[in-house]
């Protein structure tokens, strides 16, 4: 599957971001290392992680914190190598979505049984911790809808993400290199 890294990381009032190399990552910890190493200074530090148009994860480490993970979907662990480095024994979120604040519009008919439509808010099952941004601006709701977001790709996500935590123009820089 594949995939685009990013590192953002927030050195007192100043956003950075970088490109992060997964490919040779052997564990969950490895992959922390890599965030780490983009800014060994940062208060804080995120890993977004786009993968194949479907999902977005992210890692986030605070000082002297543990790492903490969030997958729009937690069927990424499951498909992906990288989905499962990142979001390593982070259950699915135990935060419902609730439809009516993440449907653009209201569906009339039910899919079929067995039938997964990834994009509609039934068929998601968020991963990990969907508050890791809450602090930063971005509640846990608003991260959830916009993963629920059938419009929206991965990286329109990223985009919308860093803009709310005033890394905006870094990440597009980034993309535009």
């Amino acid at each position: 599957m594949p995939y685009d890294a990013f590192a953002v990381v927030r050195s007192g009032d100043q956003w950075t971001a970088s490109p992060v190399s997964l490919a040779d990552a052997a564990d969950t910890e490895d992959v922390a290392d890599r965030l780490r190493d983009a800014d060994p200074s940062a208060d804080v530090s995120l890993l977004f992680v786009e993968s194949d148009d479907t999902y977005l994860a992210i890692l986030r480490l605070d000082e002297g914190e543990d790492p903490r993970a969030f997958s729009s979907d937690a069927a990424f662990a499951d498909e992906s190598r990288v989905g499962a480095l990142v979001l390593g024994s982070h259950p699915p979120s135990s935060v419902e979505i609730d439809a009516e604040l993440t449907a653009p519009a209201a569906v009339d008919a039910e899919p079929s049984m067995g039938a997964r439509d990834p994009g509609s808010p039934a068929a998601i099952e968020p991963g990990g911790d969907p508050t890791l941004l809450a602090d930063l601006g971005v509640p846990a709701t608003k991260l959830l809808s916009l993963c629920a977001n059938e419009d929206l790709l991965p990286a329109d996500i990223t985009a919308e993400l860093c803009m709310a935590i005033g890394a905006g123009d870094e990440i597009e820089e980034l993309r535009e290199a």
